[in-house]
């Protein structure tokens, strides 16, 4: 076997929803799998896309989002390799206006609904699996689109630093950190909230002490008063 195969079957036993395969299953549905490489800040996905596959994300980053009528976007996740996602359209529940962009240079390999279907036919449990992520991510879906409706810029960029550290977050000796430099620009595109709001609202979790900005890195310094104020944003406050 060939060290990139080798190492592609590597990363597709990390993935979630086939945990329930052998090596030598896994090692034949790698043969099925085409790749696709993409750069950052690519859009390798959209609403246009009618096609039903599910996408499997080898290495790197991605978030996936959506876009408000005024042209806003608001991230829904962000993905890391060994991640599986796009489960929405398999199950006819996909959001109007979901794109996914690289974050950065990634590998992404997809797998035709047919593919799958006869995949959980030999293999039951992987559609068990399936169902587990396809649960969990339609609460957290939920849970994004109602801080994208009901609530502050306080509590949404509480809650996409709290969306960051769940992904990628690093502990340190006074909480998490995010190895990666978000600006707050980048923030706001991300919440669809201006750079002067994120500034303001990034402002008041620190003097909280809820976060410190050191060398351009987050650090969440109280994570349960990160939590709160994603939960509540301002309106706790007035408590």
């Amino acid at each position: 076997m060939s060290e990139p195969s080798a190492e592609r079957i590597r990363l597709l036993s990390l993935v979630d929803i086939f945990e329930p395969l052998s090596g030598e299953e896994i090692e034949r549905l790698d043969g099925r799998l085409p790749d696709r490489h993409v750069e950052s800040g690519e859009i390798f996905y959209g609403p246009q896309d009618l096609s039903e596959r599910l996408f499997i994300l080898q290495k790197g980053k991605a978030r996936i989002f959506r876009t408000a009528p005024d042209g806003r976007e608001f991230t829904l996740a962000v993905v890391e390799s060994g991640t599986v996602f796009g489960e929405m359209a398999l199950a006819g529940l996909q959001p109007e206006g979901a794109y996914a962009q690289a974050v950065e240079p990634s590998m992404v390999s997809t797998i035709l609904k047919e593919d799958l279907e006869q995949l959980v036919l030999e293999k039951p449990e992987v559609g068990l699996q399936i169902m587990r992520v396809l649960s969990e991510r339609l609460r957290r879906q939920e849970s994004r689109l109602e801080d994208a409706t009901m609530k502050d810029v306080h509590a949404r960029l509480a809650g996409i630093i709290l969306l960051l550290v769940e992904s990628e977050g690093v502990r340190s000796g006074t909480g998490y950190k995010i190895p990666v430099h978000y600006t707050h620009e980048r923030l706001g595109t991300m919440i669809g909230a201006n750079r002067v709001a994120v500034t303001r609202a990034f402002g008041l979790l620190q003097d909280k002490g809820v976060v410190e900005l050191r060398r351009r890195l987050i650090h969440v310094t109280d994570i349960e008063a990160l939590k709160r104020s994603a939960a509540y944003g301002d309106a706790q406050e007035a408590r």
